[in-house]
């Protein structure tokens, strides 16, 4: 199934839920996020990017994908809905674990967001 296709299943059966779709692949950029999602016990979908061609070209990935494009303009994974936040789409590692830690009140602590954000800048 396509990724137009499979988006709008997932938004057919999801967004009633009010649940996360993490837009990903089988990275360690998108598993981070994953861990974070658990870590905060959050209610998410994954649905998973094929970044390569089944001819195996990287070209021609469905990140270059219009559809993707228009939620994550630099065509990278990984990205997620926020169903519960008018649809709010948030791309990029670092800034998907900022979002998710001031949405969820955890791991990012107003206190601590100097040293948070050195540690979290350094792993990307």
């Amino acid at each position: 199934m396509n990724l137009l296709l499979r988006l709008k299943a997932f938004t057919a059966d999801w967004v009633l839920k009010k649940m996360i779709e993490l837009l990903t692949a089988d990275t360690p950029n998108g598993k981070k996020i994953s861990i974070m999602l658990e870590e905060i016990s959050f209610k998410y979908k994954v649905t998973k990017i094929r970044l390569r061609s089944k001819k195996g070209d990287f070209s021609k990935g469905e990140q270059f994908k219009p559809e993707f494009r228009r939620i994550s303009p630099f065509s990278k994974i990984p990205v997620i809905i926020d169903h519960d936040n008018n649809k709010e789409a948030v791309f990029e590692s670092g800034a998907i674990l900022m979002y998710l830690g001031e949405k969820s009140n955890k791991f990012y602590e107003q206190k601590d967001r100097t040293k948070i954000n050195q540690w979290l800048m350094a792993q990307m």
